[in-house]
């Protein structure tokens, strides 16, 4: 019998044959484009997160959730009778995958749900919490999704044991696949590293110490108790999730007052993690073969214990012993790396899990003790020992913090329990007085014609505005014009003196008018005026949608140094590269189209519209396929096409070459990111598309959507904004 009779699957697993990537691994890789399809949602384009929010009855929910948090299932008990400290390590773990370096992980999607994520040996057993939440998420159905309830869960649990949370928004919306491609590191096992160079340099933009750890090793750096050396990798984590000493301080703190770790014995008696278990698990993992596998008989991450006496009650415990004990090193029944108090007294004892009328003694872990071995660290501990409520006020803001950093900017915040603090980490801007009218947005398009400013000049000044969108974490973008302040008017991306030159005419343009406009709206009305005039020239007439009402930010509402993370070292849209990178200036492209929600034609059209209208970086040619620039002609597809054009590399491994054929005669110079256009056999069908000569019309009509789509990436008050 044949291959192919035995086997009628003609896709599938791994298994089923060998793919192109196998053949061809070094292919670039367009699948992060392809992410969050609707043909994968089986919500449909029409449902919107967002109103079923406000159908949500918040405060029955969250009464639901209170008896969920003390009524202990037999199929995975509560420590203490209370699953708080489980729902709040859930919490953390979920909205802490959150990094600086590109706005990606964080709760914001409720990718806690799928791998890689849900089998990380740090999410060791959250799979039994999420379960638990199951019949409430049934219960309240579209009404939350899981990615709200995932965070309101964590808020719940702690106001069940005593603290007063800083408050809670609702918004998130689910996503319906795993986001494969996101890099979490280049490591083959599980907590191992090859992330770091030189001294203890961490890879950006990744945030943990290991693979499929959320932040730092608890045992210390490589499984080595050396507390300072866990203070280096503790400050350097949190700091890539947007955290300073006093929040991680606050944090490692608030989280360790509540529940235990897991170790009561050895790992070799922990099964298969959720994706990789048997079917029959029905998504369970770490099925564990230890006594009864659950209850005090738990293996999670090998450390045993309680950090406090009191581990269901919101107290000050966890900074008085941490400080006012000695701590011995140990090792857990698991045989990890652990600290235990000397002599400690019997009220210091905690409750033994299984069994509250037991008591067992407390555990630190090698992050703990940084607390009290750092000089910095341990002077925040001990004002917040001096202090219960000022440590409990710095618990509840760095928990909303890290809870809501990656939700965007607070006019997505929904529900009854939003806080009326503005916090300058949600990039504040002043209310808007509302879109301009017609005949304001023609006034400002005459008074640029009277100014003299070249239609690459306002096309590079309104895409250096609108480009640094992240679609991640949803910073960045037009509004604000933030581009007018540091740190954004000193980026080299940027050109600082010829950016400067452009804003000042802008800014004449803006005094010229009758009515109060900002310069956000300036900028942008600006680039479309570019477009429409660069169309004309090509002998097209197009209109170019401009939405208005933008604001200006001021500098005492943009925090330059959280800014700063924004900054590009790599845009394939102007031609850009600051440095030498380990990876592809391709590759950088699609990260950068990928933060921007673009799709793969949306990239490809911007890419050749761009290039003739002149924005490259510093005014380069390489890449601008043009004899016409500033024209939005289709010229850069038809000539990168060319079969009377060849190409050779140069000495700059990043830029080539383009001879004539008959006459050997040099005719363009282009990038790596432009040839990959005419090399990528998926790119190059694109660019087909637009090279026909019966698709001009189209070019120019496509090129303006995706254009338009940009500069209103950050416009969350337009109904059809759905990032």
């Amino acid at each position: 019998m044949s291959h192919a009779s035995k086997c009628p699957f003609t896709s599938g697993s791994d298994s089923k044959g060998t793919r192109n990537s196998d053949w061809w691994p070094k292919q670039l890789n367009l699948g992060i484009l392809k992410q969050h399809s609707n043909l994968v949602d089986p919500m449909g384009s029409d449902f919107n997160y967002r109103d079923a929010f406000t159908q949500l009855d918040l405060k029955t929910l969250k009464q639901d959730l209170t008896t969920l948090m003390t009524d202990s299932q037999s199929w995975w008990p509560a420590d203490f009778g209370h699953y708080g400290p489980f729902m709040i390590r859930m919490t953390w773990h979920a909205a802490g995958t959150y990094r600086v370096g590109d706005g990606r992980g964080g709760a914001g999607t409720g990718m806690q749900r799928f791998a890689p994520l849900n089998s990380w040996p740090d999410n060791g057993n959250l799979d039994k919490a999420r379960r638990l939440l199951w019949p409430i998420k049934q219960k309240y159905g579209n009404k939350i999704s899981w990615a709200d309830l995932l965070v309101l869960a964590g808020n719940v649990a702690l106001e069940s044991m005593g603290f007063k949370t800083f408050g809670f928004a609702g918004g998130r919306e689910d996503h319906w696949e795993p986001e494969e491609d996101t890099y979490w590191g280049d490591e083959h096992s599980w907590l191992t590293s090859q992330r770091y160079s030189g001294e203890r340099d961490l890879e950006n933009p990744l945030a943990a110490v290991e693979m499929g750890l959320i932040y730092v090793n608890p045992e210390g750096p490589e499984g080595k108790p050396d507390p300072l050396a866990s203070a280096t990798d503790v400050r350097e984590t949190f700091a890539r999730m947007a955290m300073d000493d006093y929040e991680t301080v606050a944090l490692v703190a608030g989280g360790h007052t509540f529940g235990k770790a897991h170790g009561a014995g050895d790992a070799s008696h922990v099964g298969a993690d959720p994706e990789g278990a048997n079917i029959e698990m029905q998504g369970f993992g770490w099925i564990s073969s230890f006594g009864s596998g659950k209850g005090d008989d738990t293996i999670t991450s090998g450390i045993e214990g309680a950090w406090t006496p009191t581990p269901t009650h919101w107290d000050d415990s966890y900074f008085r012993v941490l400080l006012d004990y000695e701590w011995a090193l140990g090792k857990s029944p698991a045989g990890a790396n652990q600290w235990h108090p000397v002599d400690l007294a019997d009220k210091d004892h905690a409750p033994k899990a299984g069994d509250t009328s037991a008591k067992e003694t407390l555990m630190m872990t090698t992050a703990d003790m940084a607390l009290k071995i750092d000089p910095e660290y341990r002077k925040i501990s001990q004002q917040f020992r001096d202090d219960a409520d000022q440590f409990a006020d710095a618990f509840a803001r760095a928990w909303f913090k890290l809870t809501h950093r990656d939700l965007g900017p607070k006019s997505r915040y929904l529900g009854d329990e939003v806080p009326d603090e503005d916090l300058i980490w949600q990039d504040p801007l002043p209310s808007s007085p509302g879109p301009l009218s017609e005949s304001l947005i023609a006034e400002v398009k005459d008074n640029l014609k009277k100014q003299d400013l070249t239609v690459s000049e306002l096309i590079s000044t309104a895409w250096a505005s609108a480009s640094t969108f992240r679609g991640s974490d949803k910073r960045g973008g037009a509004n604000g014009a933030r581009i007018q302040l540091m740190p954004q008017n000193q980026w080299r991306v940027n050109s600082p003196e010829k950016l400067a030159g452009v804003l000042n005419k802008l800014e004449s343009v803006r005094d010229r008018c009758a009515f109060p406009v900002s310069m956000a709206d300036v900028i942008v009305i600006a680039g479309a005026h570019a477009i429409e005039t660069a169309a004309s020239k090509a002998g097209i007439n197009i209109t170019v949608p401009i939405s208005t009402g933008r604001v200006d930010a001021s500098q005492a509402q943009t925090d330059v140094d959280s800014f700063s993370v924004l900054e590009p070292k790599a845009d394939g849209f102007r031609n850009f590269l600051a440095d030498t990178f380990s990876v592809s200036a391709e590759e950088l492209l699609i990260d950068k189209a990928q933060l921007l929600t673009l799709t793969i034609p949306e990239m490809t059209v911007l890419i050749g519209g761009l290039r003739v209208l002149g924005n490259n970086y510093a005014d380069s040619n390489v890449g601008v396929l043009t004899d016409r620039p500033e024209t939005l002609s289709n010229d850069f597809f038809v000539h990168l096409l060319d079969m009377a054009t060849y190409w050779q590399p140069t000495e700059n491994p990043d830029v080539f070459e383009g001879f004539d054929r008959a006459s050997g005669q040099l005719k363009w110079q282009a990038s790596r990111v432009d040839l990959i256009f005419g090399s990528h056999s998926e790119l190059r069908a694109i660019a087909e598309v637009y090279a026909c000569d019966d698709n001009r019309q189209k070019f120019v009509t496509d090129f303006v959507r995706a254009w338009s789509k940009v500069m209103d990436l950050d416009r969350f008050d337009l109904d059809y904004i759905l990032i």
